[in-house]
């Protein structure tokens, strides 16, 4: 990656999140601390107005904005070869809202791309079966864990026993085949594990959450997989 082409991805990055930190650009770009100070340097010197928080990272000052962005063909095409794992593998409500952030991208490509596109979508096949799709709380999930509002769900367990709990969402794994939400639940007063497909029904009180602080998901995951190795 050239230079200028290295800057544009800088400021992408900091673009799209709050803070960014040195050294999450240096392991991202594979370049030293110092060629990061240079270029956010060289950034600031052609307008780009960036700036800093001790111990949170470097910014984009609010209301500057990038020029639209463009997209090469092989960008597209993975985006292209996503959404048939999306399709398999997630619920109603990511893969509408996916296939909605698919369409603005496809309405920004040259008409050679979308041609090309087009083509790629009848050539792309996931044979992978998953029964996923019938639920549709991923987003709301999501939505739970960004805000830190309180779910109210009605759970079945394997045992097909059904319960209401509410649960402080921290995070969303992929495993065995299955979605499973990792929360604090009020009821039981520890974090458990609720598999997503057997939630019946779900609400986002809005609430804010009422335990002070959460453990971080990858602790968590962290811990469980110790434990797992101990027995």
């Amino acid at each position: 990656m050239n230079r200028i082409d290295r800057l544009l991805a800088i400021s992408l990055v900091l673009q799209s999140r709050k803070y960014t930190s040195a050294e999450t650009l240096a392991e991202r770009f594979g370049m030293s601390i110092r060629t990061v100070y240079r270029d956010l340097k060289a950034l600031n010197e052609i307008g780009v107005p960036i700036g800093f928080e001790p111990n949170r990272g470097y910014f984009i000052m609010q209301g500057y904005f990038l020029p639209p962005v463009t997209f090469s063909s092989e960008e597209a095409n993975a985006l292209v070869l996503v959404e048939s794992i999306v399709e398999r593998f997630t619920d109603k409500s990511i893969s509408k809202n996916y296939h909605s952030a698919l369409n603005k991208v496809k309405a920004i490509l040259k008409n050679s791309q979308k041609e090309s596109i087009e083509h790629l979508e009848g050539k792309v096949v996931n044979s992978v079966v998953c029964t996923q799709s019938n639920f549709e709380y991923l987003s709301e999930i999501q939505t739970s864990i960004t805000q830190q509002t309180i779910l109210k769900i009605k759970y079945q367990n394997a045992n097909q026993e059904n319960s209401e709990r509410e649960i402080e969402p921290i995070g969303i794994i992929f495993y065995s085949m299955a979605w499973h939400v990792i929360a604090w639940c009020w009821r039981r007063l520890e974090y458990r594990d609720f598999k997503v497909a057997r939630i019946q029904k779900l609400v986002n009180t809005q609430a804010a959450f009422r335990k002070s602080s959460h453990q971080d998901i990858n602790t968590f995951i962290k811990e469980q997989e110790m434990r797992m190795a101990l027995t």
